[in-house]
């Protein structure tokens, strides 16, 4: 890359970030791509001239990235040095939230990350406030490039935490839902627009009934929250589990017609309705949509072993 146009890629990164985003917010996002915001600047009161500053010594390579990632058009190609690989630890169909938390508060995480996969949703549980190793580092960061959403549980201490910051600093980056789970500590900067969930006095499971009702509301997560749900219960076959997210879909207002159409077909097909209790839930339902109830042929299934056709 030319230096001219790479001084010109920088001063167009200034501009957008200055467009979009707080000083406190522009830190954070720049933080999570490792740039040193601890260096000394001039100080001047100008979004634009800070990052200009921050990133004028920073690689060709890193300078891209970030054009990229917030949308700048540029002609040059780059293979990253790291790629956000598929993770894991995500379970398939399910909705991706990853949680940012206190390292200190990692039980009640976990517990929060149990409750909430009834609903469809795969938790990561990111551990902060350690030093990780850099195998766990690539897995944090093929989290935060793959997920669908982020929850950050607030709360005092988090605010100073480098990891949590360069979480949420992602977040705000691609422009991915978050979530503040107010705990102690208020939404700042700009997670301050984002709808808060206050837990004071909350389960865990009212907790998770919370984040859900988020997720299923918000037009950045609605129509991939509710896909994720239905895909879960279609392939479930666990009847205790089906039970509990008819239960969801039937609480959800204005569920689209479109995916309760999907439910009937899907379970016209799947073995698991031909539980009475499921079926009954299933039809009360539809109809209660005015849609027709699915009504399960008699098949080999049913049928004692001896008796099924060769």
């Amino acid at each position: 890359m030319k230096v001219l146009d790479r001084l010109n890629l920088i001063d167009k990164i200034g501009r957008e970030l200055q467009s979009r985003m707080s000083f406190p917010d522009v830190t954070a996002y720049l933080r999570a791509f490792g740039v040193d915001t601890d260096k000394p600047t001039s100080g001047i009161n100008s979004k634009w001239v800070y990052v200009k500053e921050l990133l004028a010594e920073e690689s060709a390579e890193k300078v891209l990235q970030i054009a990229d990632e917030i949308g700048i058009p540029h002609t040059y190609a780059i293979t990253p040095a790291k790629q956000a690989v598929e993770s894991s630890f995500w379970e398939p169909l399910h909705f991706r939230l990853f949680l940012s938390h206190l390292s200190s508060f990692k039980k009640t995480a976990a517990a929060l990350q149990r409750a909430l996969r009834s609903f469809g949703i795969s938790t990561f549980v990111a551990h902060v406030d350690i030093e990780p190793a850099k195998e766990w580092q690539d897995e944090i960061e093929a989290g935060l490039f793959s997920m669908d959403a982020l929850a950050a549980i607030l709360m005092p201490g988090f605010k100073e935490s480098n990891w949590t910051d360069q979480e949420i600093g992602v977040a705000v980056g691609r422009n991915t839902l978050i979530i503040p789970i107010i705990k102690g500590l208020d939404p700042y900067g700009f997670i301050g627009k984002y709808q808060g969930l206050t837990v004071d006095g909350k389960t865990v499971s009212q907790v998770a009934k919370g984040v859900f009702g988020i997720l299923v509301s918000s037009p950045k997560t609605r129509a991939r929250m509710l896909s994720c749900l239905l895909d879960t219960t279609l392939q479930s076959t666990q009847t205790e589990e089906v039970l509990r997210k008819l239960d969801h879909l039937t609480n959800i207002k204005n569920l689209p017609i479109p995916y309760l159409e999907r439910l009937r077909e899907g379970a016209a097909t799947s073995g698991v309705f031909a539980e009475d209790a499921l079926l009954s839930k299933l039809n009360g339902l539809l109809t209660s949509r005015g849609l027709q109830e699915v009504a399960l042929p008699k098949t080999a299934d049913y049928l004692e072993e001896d008796d099924i056709p060769f």
